[in-house]
C-alpha cells in the first residue's frame, strides 16, 4: 500500500509523469491515454498568537493575537486532473502531460470565478511533452515541476496532508504544507530540460527554466523594475537511489539566475544548492535535507532575496523527518522539524534574521487502495531578531482533518 501511495503521488507531481501509473488507461490508436488524478479536502482549526508584527499572510501568523480561523480546504496537493499520453514512433518514446488544477474552497458568496482571491481559483500547472529513448535518456519541453529542490517537496509527508498555511490560505489552490519552514518552492515553471537514462540507479537532470522576477516578500528589500527573469535559469539535480532491505535515494540540487534591473540598480546573481537523503527500513523511515541560497531569498524563489540596496541575503533551510508504517493496518505515523533562515544585511536592514519553522506530527491510513485519511498537528513559527527593540514572535497552531482520493 505504501508504494501504491508513493506512485499515486508520481503520477501526479513527478516530471515523468507521462509515463507513471494512472487510475484509467485507454488505448487511441497509436496513442495510450491516462486518466488520473487527486480529490481532497480538509476540515482546519487554527489559532493564533504572539506578536502581530512578526507574522505574514503566507505563513498563517499574524492575524490577531488570540484569534482563530476555521476552513474548509485543499491541502498541500491541488485538486488535480491530469491527461497523459505516449507512444513510440520513429525509434523514439513521445508523450505529452497536460493537468487542470481546482481550488475547493470559497471565502465570499457568490464568487467561484477560479481567479480572484476570494474566488475557488484555479492552477494548469504542467503542459509538457517529452520525446527520448532508454538508451540516451528524454528531452521535456513545457511546464512542469522546477529542478531544484524538487526532491525536498516529493519526500515531504505533509505532501498528502496540510502542514502549515491553511489559516490564512484558505481560497487559494493549497497550503503551504513544509514549504517555507524547511525548504524552498521548486514551483511550476516553463522548462526545457534533459534527463539522463537511469543507471543502476544513478541518473541526473539538467534544464533551462523561465527566469523569476524579484519581489521584496515583505523583508523590505529591492524588487525588480523591469523584467528580471530577463535570462533563464540554470538547474540540475542527481541522485542514486537504491532498493533492498535497507532502501533509499541521495540527492544533491543546485540553481543559477542572474538577477537584473533592480529597483536598487544594477544586477546580481541569485543561486542556491541542496542536498538530501531518505532511506527506508523495516517500516521506518527517515529523511534529512539541508539547502543554503545567496540572493534566493525564503519560501518562494526571489522573494525577499535582496535589501533595498541591492545587496543579496543569505538562507538556508534544512528538515528532518520520521516515519512508521504500522504492520497489517498500514497507517503511516509521522513526526518532522523543519527552520527557514533569512540573515539580514547589517547597514541596511532592521533585522539581524528571521526564522520560521514547523513541526508537525500525522496519521494517514489508506482507507482503501485510492482513498487516505488523513490528521495532522502543525505548529508554526515565525521570529524576527530585530537589531533594535525586542525579538517579536508569532505562532500558528493548527489541527487538520480530512481525506485524499487518488485514481
Amino acid at each position: 500500500m505504501k508504494t501504491t501511495i508513493k506512485l499515486a503521488v508520481a503520477s501526479a507531481l513527478v516530471a515523468a509523469a507521462s509515463s507513471a501509473q494512472a487510475g484509467i488507461s485507454i488505448p487511441a490508436g497509436d496513442w495510450t491515454l491516462d486518466i488520473g488524478g487527486v480529490v481532497n479536502a480538509y476540515y482546519t482549526t487554527t489559532k493564533f498568537s504572539g506578536d502581530n508584527g512578526a507574522g505574514t499572510g503566507a505563513l498563517g501568523l499574524g492575524d490577531g493575537k488570540g484569534s482563530s480561523s476555521n476552513n474548509i480546504t485543499t491541502g498541500l496537493l491541488p485538486n488535480y486532473l491530469t491527461v497523459s499520453g505516449k507512444t513510440r514512433q520513429n525509434d523514439l518514446d513521445v508523450g505529452f502531460t497536460i493537468s487542470m488544477n481546482p481550488g475547493s474552497s470559497s471565502n465570499n458568496s457568490g464568487i467561484q470565478d477560479n481567479g480572484g482571491a476570494d474566488g475557488g481559483r484555479a492552477e494548469n500547472r504542467q503542459a509538457f511533452l517529452t520525446f527520448g529513448d532508454k538508451s540516451w535518456g528524454s528531452i521535456k519541453l513545457g511546464k512542469d515541476l522546477g529542478i531544484y529542490a524538487s526532491d525536498a517537496i516529493l519526500n515531504d509527508m505533509t505532501l498528502l496532508g496540510v502542514g502549515g498555511g491553511a489559516g490564512s490560505l484558505s481560497g487559494n489552490t493549497t497550503t503551504l504544507g513544509r514549504i517555507g519552514s524547511g525548504f524552498m518552492y521548486a514551483d511550476w515553471k516553463s522548462q526545457v530540460a534533459y534527463s539522463s537514462p537511469n543507471w543502476n540507479g544513478f541518473s541526473f537532470t539538467v534544464g533551462l527554466t523561465q527566469g523569476w522576477n524579484l519581489t521584496d516578500g515583505g523583508f523590505g528589500g529591492a524588487t525588480s523594475t523591469g523584467r528580471s527573469g530577463a535570462q533563464s535559469a540554470y538547474e540540475g539535480k542527481a541522485s542514486y537511489e537504491w532498493a533492498g532491505d535497507v532502501a533509499g535515494k541521495v540527492w544533491a540540487s543546485g540553481i543559477y539566475q542572474k538577477v537584473s534591473a533592480l529597483s536598487a540598480g544594477g544586477a546580481d546573481n541569485a543561486q542556491a544548492f541542496d542536498i538530501g537523503t531518505t532511506v527506508n527500513v523495516a517500516g521506518f523511515g527517515l529523511t534529512g535535507y539541508y539547502g543554503k541560497g545567496d540572493g534566493i531569498g525564503q519560501t518562494f524563489q526571489l522573494n525577499g532575496g535582496f535589501d533595498a540596496q541591492g545587496r543579496s541575503r543569505d538562507s538556508d533551510q534544512w528538515y528532518v523527518q520520521g516515519t512508521y508504517t504500522v504492520p497489517g493496518v498500514a497507517t503511516k505515523l509521522g513526526v518532522s522539524y523543519g527552520q527557514s533562515t533569512l540573515d539580514g544585511n547589517r547597514a541596511t536592514d532592521g533585522f539581524k534574521d528571521v526564522e520560521d519553522s514547523m513541526w508537525t506530527v500525522g496519521a494517514y491510513h489508506p482507507l482503501t487502495k485510492h482513498l487516505n485519511l488523513v490528521a495532522e498537528y502543525s505548529e508554526t513559527q515565525r521570529k524576527v531578531d530585530n537589531r533594535v527593540g525586542p525579538t517579536e514572535e508569532a505562532k500558528a497552531k493548527t489541527v487538520s482533518l480530512g481525506a485524499i482520493l487518488f485514481f
